[in-house]
């Protein structure tokens, strides 16, 4: 193409100008337009826009191999069109395009150029350039001298679109020093500069500029919402910005949901490669995934991605990067095992390099770096923990117990046990912080891992001093946190109940096109992207402000509360279990064994009840599910199992052995056993009165002929019930029979999902009754029963938190529920549950009615394996 001759046409008068604005606004409809120009061989000053909008919106789409080329062909229109300013503005964006191509070097010096040879708003436009190049490479202080200079030289020069950018530029500098107010600011003016110019991407990276703010002030369901619209907006644009993958990472990790953004920055990657980006944008990527992936316990994965994120750092010239992925690989290689007095060094060495950088990762590296100096160089342990613990009172509210555990560690070295203590219970409270200003029961699970560890702590003095007391004060007082909190339930939401609806329209035709063995990747693909809908959508309901509920001394509490029940409360502790007896005014602790020992034991009992639903039960069925009831016990309880005397038993087991079939064990077959979360849990639910309005309410869903003879016998004890069958019982007549009702029963097919539980459900007739919907009540029904396959089964987090139906609907209010194990055998189950309810109609609690049924069973393998699946949770 010739930038002169006979062939030259003049552009529409006025579309250069308009052109380099929409590659920041609309950059496929730029892109387009550059293009017919470039086609319609235009003189040279437009030839030169046209390939510069090109190269910009190639550049912001990570290929930045392809910006160059066109940029080089920019630079040589420029050169010909003889205009001084054409040729510095192309310099400028291919200065700052070789620098995100990981060219630091050739770039700075092209941005040096440019800003040597302009002058006035041309001037502020490289500046701005420069201080976004210096930004990327972690020279905040270099960048910020730019950046003000670019913003009076704008200001004064009338160029809005321009200071806008140099304003976003600045606000993201001053967030990674963690000035937020600054940054605020800076954001704010841009916002509305923005909108005044009509920049519509720019307007949706300042959306997801907001998130960044809300996530340095911990407000997670805030920094999701924002990354949600932002991501909208995006896609209505056509635009792909990897760095919307890279926020969502930071925030999905610091509300505990590293699995999932292990998932997320995989995908982003696979996408960025796959449409041939490259350069600085790349090795963020990789950064993010190898933090996501140290999270989740995956460190082959994280060395990996870190080692080739630090690799390209290096390479780019930008050193605060590089030590951020060498920490991350460093984290990596001790998880794989990895020990020695070469890789403590490395740490206090990155800690130290990291806290000057004013890296996010500082806090972290010093707690890291503490605890490897422990054993070896105290002094040097010292340090870096008292400089993680500063971390306690500043920085996101979400960091705000690592802070605490650093100083907790530190009074312990020092054999200050009582402050440590102290630290660890305010670290605790500084976590509740961040649980109450979580709505969602997933987040709030989730963010129950920040209090692990400083309850950990307390509960080795505990052991170690034999304290049984002490041992159950500590691990009460953060087990089962999330159901402690009030229920905060989202707003009503007609979005959020149209989206429940048509999930439930496409499992049900995916159902029926898995039955005519008809196509389904189209139903999959609108399951998934329903399914992402709703969990996006409920994570952005903010918290409340009340202060968790205070429990006073638990351990009196229990004593007080418990009658004549026994309480046998299971503690893991360091990969251990310990059993803590209460029996009459007598705290006892035991040392049980390895908790996979449990956790194995419990798999081959859930396999032997699993075999026994079918039916078919071999030879020698019920003197072998004896033995292993009897293995169980011994992995369990061991030498616990003696204090039990026959009187009722209220157990709470950590969140990896909360589907344990506790009738199957010897020493509670012959008693009412009850299952709690967690004591505290148990005594709360008793407090819990019955409704004015003792409504009962009975569904019976789809496919189940012998649920609806059950059914209508045990309606026949409740006059006045609701029943809801024969294609009536639909979720939404469901949901508001079950709001507030006394007690209700819901016979269907159950399903769990162990990717996740929130989409586990109840089968009715216009499709899944998910926990999501249960979480729409304003009331949970007071006392459930739940006869269907697996209702009892939730997923366990951040050690002893669940995710189910007990997670959704405790905090809302219920006090009882029976529901399975493993799946049950329908036909046996039926009978069960007649006599199950005649018992509590004869004023019977939950665990009483569920022991008289078990004791009514007899001889039968399969009716002995349904009662045994069976659990009775709460009062």
């Amino acid at each position: 193409m010739s930038p002169a001759g006979d062939h030259v046409r003049a552009a529409p008068a006025g579309l250069p100008d308009r052109l380099l604005p929409l590659a920041l606004s609309r950059p496929a409809e730029a892109f387009a337009a550059a293009t017919r120009l470039l086609e319609g061989q235009p003189d040279p000053a437009t030839a030169s826009v046209a390939c510069q909008v090109r190269a910009i919106v190639l550049r912001d789409a990570g290929r930045h191999d392809e910006a160059i080329a066109e940029l080089r062909r920019a630079l040589r229109f420029a050169e010909g069109s003889g205009a001084v300013e054409r040729l510095v503005d192309v310099q400028a964006t291919l200065g700052v395009t070789l620098g995100l191509a990981g060219r630091s070097t050739p770039g700075l010096e092209m941005l040096d150029r440019a800003v040597a040879n302009s002058t006035g708003v041309h001037a502020g436009r490289a500046l701005t350039r420069r201080g976004h190049l210096l930004r990327v490479l972690g020279r905040y202080d270099e960048a910020l001298a730019d950046l003000r200079q670019a913003i009076r030289v704008l200001r004064r020069g009338g160029d809005p679109v321009w200071e806008a950018r140099a304003r976003m530029n600045r606000f993201v500098a001053y967030a990674a020093l963690g000035q937020a107010a600054r940054a605020d600011r800076d954001l704010v003016v841009a916002e509305r500069l923005h909108a005044a110019t009509g920049q519509d991407l720019e307007s949706a990276i300042a959306v997801a500029n907001r998130a960044d703010l809300a996530f340095q002030v911990g407000d997670i369901p805030a920094a999701l919402g924002f990354l949600d619209e932002a991501s909208a907006r995006y896609q209505a644009l056509g635009a792909s910005r990897p760095a919307l993958a890279i926020d969502r990472c930071a925030v999905l990790l610091a509300a505990g949901l590293a699995t999932e953004a292990v998932a997320a920055t995989e995908e982003a990657l696979r996408r960025h490669v796959r449409a041939g980006a490259n350069g600085t944008s790349t090795a963020e990527l990789l950064f993010a995934a190898g933090q996501a992936a140290q999270a989740a316990g995956q460190p082959a994965l994280a060395a990996e991605r870190a080692a080739a994120a630090r690799d390209l750092f290096r390479q780019q010239g930008r050193p605060g990067w590089q030590a951020r992925a060498s920490f991350v690989a460093l984290q990596s290689r001790y998880a794989a095992g990895h020990r020695g007095g070469r890789l403590s060094t490395q740490a206090s060495r990155l800690a130290d390099e990291l806290d000057a950088l004013r890296a996010p990762e500082a806090a972290a590296a010093h707690l890291f770096a503490g605890r490897l100096a422990a054993d070896r160089r105290p002094a040097d342990a010292d340090r870096h923990l008292a400089r993680a613990a500063r971390f306690r009172h500043r920085g996101p509210t979400f960091g705000h117990a690592a802070g605490w555990l650093a100083h907790a560690l530190r009074a312990e070295a020092r054999g200050a046990t009582a402050a440590a203590l102290v630290a660890a219970r305010r670290g605790l409270a500084a976590a509740g912080d961040h649980q109450r200003a979580l709505a969602a029961p997933e987040l709030r699970a989730h963010a129950a891992g920040y209090g692990v560890e400083l309850a950990a702590l307390a509960e080795r003095h505990a052991v170690r001093r034999g304290d049984a007391r002490m041992l159950l004060r500590w691990s009460e007082r953060w087990r089962a946190s999330a159901l402690s909190l009030p229920a905060i339930r989202p707003p009503d939401d007609r979005e959020l109940a149209g989206e429940l609806a048509a999930l439930r329209n496409v499992v049900k035709r995916l159902d029926a096109a898995h039955v005519a063995d008809a196509p389904t990747e189209r139903l999959d693909q609108e399951r998934r992207r329903l399914e992402a809908a709703i969990r996006s959508r409920t994570r952005r309901t903010a918290g409340a402000a009340q202060g968790r509920a205070d429990d006073g001394d638990v351990v009196a509490k229990l004593v007080a509360g418990l009658g004549d029940h026994r309480l046998v409360e299971l503690t893991a502790l360091d990969g251990l279990l310990y059993a803590i007896t209460v029996v009459g005014h007598r705290v006892r602790m035991s040392a049980v064994g390895p908790v996979d020992s449990a956790v194995r034991e419990l798999d081959l009992a859930r396999f032997m009840l699993r075999r026994l639903a079918r039916g078919r039960p071999p030879p020698g069925a019920l003197a072998a599910l004896d033995a292993a009831g009897h293995r169980l016990q011994e992995a369990l309880l061991g030498p616990a199992a003696a204090l039990v005397d026959g009187a009722p038993v209220v157990v709470v087991p950590p969140a990896r052995l909360h589907a344990v079939p506790w009738a199957l064990l010897p020493a509670l077959r012959a008693t009412p056993v009850v299952v709690a979360p967690s004591a505290a849990t148990w005594l709360r639910a008793g407090r819990l009165g019955a409704p004015r309005q003792q409504r009962v309410v009975l569904v019976v869903g789809p496919g189940l002929s012998g649920s609806a003879e059950e059914v209508r016998r045990i309606g026949d004890g409740y006059p006045g019930a609701v029943v809801l069958a024969e294609g009536r019982a639909t979720a939404e007549a469901v949901l508001s029979a079950l709001d507030g009702a006394w007690t209700a029963h819901v016979a269907a097919h159950g399903s769990f999902r162990s990717d996740n539980p929130l989409f586990s459900a109840v089968s009715l007739d216009d499709g899944p009754l998910t926990v999501y919907d249960l979480c729409r009540l304003r009331h949970a029904p007071r006392r459930l029963v739940l006869s269907s396959c697996e209702s009892g089964v939730a997923a366990p987090v951040a050690a002893d938190e669940l995710l189910g139906v007990v997670s959704a609907l405790v905090p809302l209010g219920l006090a009882s529920l029976l529901a399975s194990v493993v799946p049950v055998n329908d036909a046996a189950a039926a009978p069960l549950m007649v006599d199950f309810h005649d018992r509590l109609r004869a004023g019977r609690s939950f665990g009483d009615a569920l022991h008289g049924v078990r004791e009514c069973v007899a001889g039968d393998p399969v009716a002995v394996a349904t009662a045994l699946s069976f659990v009775a949770l709460g009062r």
